[in-house]
């Protein structure tokens, strides 16, 4: 991130904000616009075909093609609301304590703002971090009608996990840095469809050594366009666009209400050895206090020596985290003064890289030890059995 600011001007760096003067009689009058390009007319576009949101009319080449890709997409966008939005919401709310931070922090949540909203429906900031970039928005509007085609039947086999169960592979989520439709954005905005939400802007950003956010000017954009990103981990395929577009903050609201609500993306790798390099995003992350945690479908990273810092981070912040088996192992949230209530049954990992170690068993004990309690949906990883189970880990006191 530190080398993407060097390579624009100064000047524009330290621009945060836009001042418009707007004088009257005996009275000077200041408006502030939002600094950073808002790409709030790509948003609504994507909104409409990718994700299949209202009924804006689309261009009549490409209308049948939507059509039948939002038939698709719509079907199991419903079912998906009959379990966790309908069905799911009683359980939510009875394991849910009232007065949860409304500031949610998604460690590993490639592409998945929608299982925040599942869960945290009254969040108004959510962060998730995944290895994923965000994704040009611009494409769309330059793609045929061959093209509109070809890149939503490979969005729509990119997020088939994401609108059945809330999880996706880390295989789909690395193809969609190749799509023409920027594919972390186009599941964003499939989660706002889901549950009833519409976009109001939407801004490209870094973090500053200071872990404070900078919008990214029109000016700074075109200075990287002749660019594309590099991949965050080595076996993750490189994007095809711009490094200006890693990390999108989409604010968004409850359609029929005025209330705005603030979505950030943030890319990067969250091991300790890239960490380190990078310590802008633990800044970011630490100023926003106590916070509200989902961890899910994590590939058991947080198992591992090499998560130490991201694992720190969550157990020095949480209020209050939902997690799988993916989440804080026992061992190092009794050390951290956590307790841990399991729901669901437990009787080893889901990958078998991860079975049969102390860690597992760990887990596996705590299931054993606690009552059975009572979880009806999957959401994120069964178990070695296909069991679904969740883990809520907070502080002694509550």
């Amino acid at each position: 991130m530190n080398r993407l600011a060097s390579r624009v001007s100064a000047r524009l760096m330290r621009m945060r904000f836009v001042v418009i003067a707007m004088l009257s009689i005996g009275l000077g009058r200041v408006a502030v616009a939002a600094p950073g390009a808002d790409f709030i007319d790509d948003a609504k576009l994507l909104y409409r075909v990718a994700a299949c949101g209202g009924d804006a009319p689309v261009d009549a080449a490409i209308q049948k093609t939507v059509e039948r890709h939002c038939k698709l997409v719509m079907d199991r966008i419903t079912k998906f609301r009959e379990v966790y939005f309908d069905k799911g919401r009683a359980w939510f709310d009875k394991v849910e304590p009232p007065d949860l931070p409304t500031t949610v922090v998604y460690p590993f949540g490639g592409g998945d703002l929608l299982s925040a909203l599942v869960a945290f429906p009254n969040a108004t900031d959510i962060t998730t971090i995944s290895l994923e970039q965000a994704g040009d928005p611009r494409r769309l509007k330059t793609l045929s009608p061959a093209g509109v085609d070809q890149s939503l039947s490979a969005l729509r086999a990119e997020i088939g996990g994401l609108i059945s169960v809330g999880s996706n592979t880390s295989e789909n989520l690395s193809n969609q840095q190749k799509n023409d439709l920027p594919g972390q954005v186009s599941s964003f905005l499939l989660g706002l469809v889901a549950g009833g939400y519409e976009p109001v802007s939407m801004r490209y950003f870094t973090l500053d050594d200071a872990g404070t956010v900078h919008y990214l000017e029109a000016a700074e954009i075109d200075a990287l366009d002749s660019t594309h990103g590099k991949s965050l981990k080595h076996d993750w395929k490189p994007p095809s666009f711009s490094p200006a577009f890693a990390n999108v903050e989409i604010q968004y609201r409850k359609i029929g209400e005025t209330q705005i609500r603030v979505h950030r993306h943030i890319a990067w790798n969250l091991s300790d050895d890239y960490m380190k390099m990078h310590p802008q995003l633990t800044r970011y992350l630490a100023q926003k206090g106590k916070v509200t945690v989902l961890v899910k479908g994590a590939s058991y990273l947080l198992w591992r020596g090499d998560f130490s810092i991201v694992r720190g981070y969550l157990l020095d912040h949480l209020a209050w985290m939902l997690s799988d088996s993916t989440g804080i192992p026992p061992k190092f949230a009794r050390q951290a003064g956590m307790v841990q209530d399991t729901y669901g049954l437990y009787d080893g990992a889901f990958l078998e890289g991860a079975q049969g170690n102390q860690t597992d068993q760990d887990f596996v004990d705590l299931w054993k030890n606690q009552r059975k309690r009572y979880l009806p949906f999957r959401f994120g990883y069964v178990d070695m059995n296909k069991q679904a189970h969740l883990l809520v880990t907070r502080p002694k006191k509550r």
